[in-house]
């Protein structure tokens, strides 16, 4: 592992931080911490916590000493001053006197402490921190480390690796008890350079933050040198599979749809899937005793609140075979949720205060022959969920080639996944309306369909933007995090590749917005074949295109769906010369009244948004002065000629669209925004 400390960037740090009121200990605190936090083989999503004791002025004035620790909530590869919250260290340190001290002792205590009653929790694990003398302590979850302790004889080879140099401690739950044991250990060997937590991680400490940074570095690296020394060479014996394996398109739909979790009115709590593949996750998965070394535990415990215990395994899906994957699927987690429940039960018997049950479905899908899922309520959290995941397979795999991987025992395993400390990590707070879903919009590059999908992004929708133009369509999907895809919706083999796209980068899909169009001119009797048939492409054949993608992903997942067209209102009231647009809007009306009728059935509903004289819409600026010139009006009066007399916008029939996705018991239904048009109302 390379050591990444500058003297200049370090000098950097303390003169950039002093316009912050950060004195130079604090601002070394955070740029060590950043080095740390950068690196994945260290720390990953919240793991790991670094302090630096100094001193600090209260409300009154007076100079005091103080712990500045890692905040709950805070990234260490981003970290601020302010997330490192001082807290009074006396008051800290008096608590080591104590036999025992509840969790909620220990975090009023903390709170209690803070020289700013807004600032984040400190780390569950402060009290280690205060408890040591060291100025700057740094605690990681290295890769290699736990690799070392993650075996039978852990301590053995820690013992062998590092000698005298290191403590040890056994593994305890954090907290206060496991702050008082790392103290113990030091008091015995106070002139160790740091301490091994076994199966949990590393502490380095030192008088500077170099010092201590360094000796991370120094003690990870040597046990990056003993796995290579004593690897066996290929570590995990292959499984026969299938010859041919089925897409990763063709199976994301199926494991998002079993394990969605119905809560009545044909409404499911969805989850979002991150796929992951490569050489080592292939040799993992694909191995003949997956079920041995895959399901142990976690590489650390604090993965568990994530991940969960164990993956689940679902036999290899053979090409051609959709029906056959689909049970074999559904029975692997059937017997999934049912060990998930026994597991809870066994240990949670005999408690004095029960804890309450988490839901059962798990957090990792392995899939020999093909890779890995992530799973979350968001994409965010199944990307978090992914990447502990690969790192699990890391540490794994090079316990294997060692020995044996060995994690924490379940009673210890249950203890961490229901701790109330750890579970406030996730932070959990009242989800939006449309997290967990899955939205794709066409046309999104510009104009409405932007519109549109930032609305679906702000309630919570994972955004897919599909446009013509590929950077615009990825443009407008960074602007929220979202996925971008340039597609002709004219062409059924790039809508069917990117719609595959949506199932890889997402899982599946929950809402179409067909929205990708363009108005064409022409008095009808004059009008030539080609342009009336460019019109129906887009108009009419992309949105059926579209949508017979869309129905297939839905009913492979079997949650079912919502499809909404934008049809204008040349579907209901044509206007002169704009035949070759209205037809084909009026075909794509009845389109979707089709869908509606015929999938109803599979829980899929279908609405439209007849809207009119939107500015960034479909009408540009040469074909509004064109309307206004011709009717005697200006610019402004045509576009706010309606029976209210106000302009519509983009965002106003991205709301309509929005508004009717959020109505689960409305289908077939037309929603018409445009201030109000008699001619273009429906009976």
């Amino acid at each position: 592992m390379k050591n990444l400390w500058s003297d200049a960037g370090a000098r950097t740090a303390v003169t950039r931080y002093a316009k912050d009121g950060a004195n130079e200990d604090l601002a070394l605190r955070v740029y060590t911490t950043r080095l740390l936090g950068g690196e994945p083989r260290l720390v990953l999503h919240g793991g790991g916590n670094t302090s630096v004791k100094t001193s600090a002025r209260d409300v009154s004035g007076k100079t005091v000493d103080v712990l500045c620790v890692k905040g709950s909530g805070w990234d260490m590869g981003a970290i601020e001053p302010q997330g490192l919250p001082a807290v009074r260290l006396e008051p800290l340190r008096e608590l080591l006197g104590l036999k025992t001290l509840s969790d909620e002792d220990m975090v009023n205590a903390q709170r209690c402490n803070l020289l700013d009653s807004a600032s984040p929790n400190p780390s569950v694990e402060t009290l280690l921190h205060a408890f040591l003398p060291h100025k700057f302590i740094d605690h990681t979850h290295a890769n290699a480390v736990l690799a070392l302790t993650d075996q039978p004889d852990g301590e053995a080879i820690c013992r062998d690796v590092y000698g005298d140099e290191m403590g040890y401690v056994p593994y305890i739950m954090p907290g206060f008890a496991l702050a008082k044991e790392a103290f113990r250990v030091y008091r015995e060997t106070p002139d160790v350079k740091g301490l091994v937590l076994l199966k949990h991680g590393i502490f380095t400490f030192g008088d500077s933050a170099k010092e201590a940074y360094a000796g991370m570095v120094r003690m990870v690296s040597r046990a990056e040198k003993h796995i290579r020394k004593g690897a066996r060479g290929k570590t995990f014996a292959i499984a026969k599979l299938p010859k041919k394996i089925a897409a990763v398109a063709q199976i994301a739909p199926v494991l998002r749809g079993l394990i969605a979790m119905p809560k009545g009115d044909g409404c499911h709590d969805r989850f979002i899937l991150e796929f992951r593949t490569n050489r080592a996750l292939r040799g993992f998965v694909d191995g003949r005793e997956i079920k041995r070394y895959a399901c142990q535990g976690t590489a650390t415990p604090d993965h568990v609140i994530r991940t969960k215990q164990k993956p689940l395994i679902v036999p290899a899906p053979t090409a051609g075979k959709p029906d056959a994957f689909v049970r074999a699927a559904a029975k692997a987690l059937e017997a999934y949720v049912n060990e998930y429940r026994a597991y809870f039960a066994r240990n949670n018997k005999g408690r004095k205060v029960k804890k309450k049950e988490l839901d059962p479905i798990p957090r990792v899908i392995l899939v020999p022959g093909v890779g890995l899922f992530g799973v979350g309520g968001s994409a965010k959290a199944a990307r978090i969920a992914a990447d502990l995941a690969e790192t699990n397979v890391n540490v794994i795999e090079d316990a294997e080639s060692m020995s044996r991987f060995e994690a924490i025992p379940e009673p210890d395993v249950f203890e961490i996944e229901h701790w109330s400390l750890e579970q406030a990590k996730l932070g959990r707070g009242g989800e939006k309306p449309l997290s967990r879903h899955v939205a794709l919009v066409t046309g999104g590059g510009s104009g409405i369909g932007a519109a549109t999908a930032r609305a679906f992004a702000a309630q919570g929708a994972e955004v897919a933007v599909l446009d013509l133009d590929g950077d615009a369509a990825k443009n407008a999907a960074a602007s929220f995090g979202g996925l971008g895809v340039g597609c002709d919706v004219t062409d059924p083999k790039a809508v069917r590749a990117a719609f595959d796209a949506v199932c890889e980068a997402y899982g599946g899909l929950d809402i179409v917005v067909s929205n990708a169009g363009a108005a064409w001119q022409g008095r009808i009797g004059e009008v030539d074949d080609a342009t009336l048939r460019k019109s129906f492409e887009l108009n009419f054949w992309a949105h059926q295109t579209v949508s017979q993608n869309a129905v297939r992903i839905m009913k492979e997942q079997g949650t079912g769906g919502c499809l909404l067209f934008n049809t204008s209102k040349q579907a209901i009231n044509p206007g002169p010369d704009f035949g070759p647009y209205g037809l084909a809007k009026a075909a794509t009306l009845f389109l979707m009244r089709q869908y509606a009728l015929d999938h109803g059935r599979d829980g899929i509903r279908a609405n439209a948004v007849n809207a009119d004289r939107i500015r960034s819409g479909l009408l540009t600026g040469a074909m509004i002065k064109s309307r206004s010139k011709a009717r005697g009006l200006s610019v402004e009066d045509y576009m706010a000629g309606n029976l209210l007399g106000l302009e519509v916008s983009s965002d106003d029939v991205a709301k309509a669209f929005l508004d009717l996705a959020l109505s689960p018991k409305t289908t077939a239904a037309v929603l018409t925004v445009d201030g109000g048009n008699i001619a273009a109302t429906l009976r």
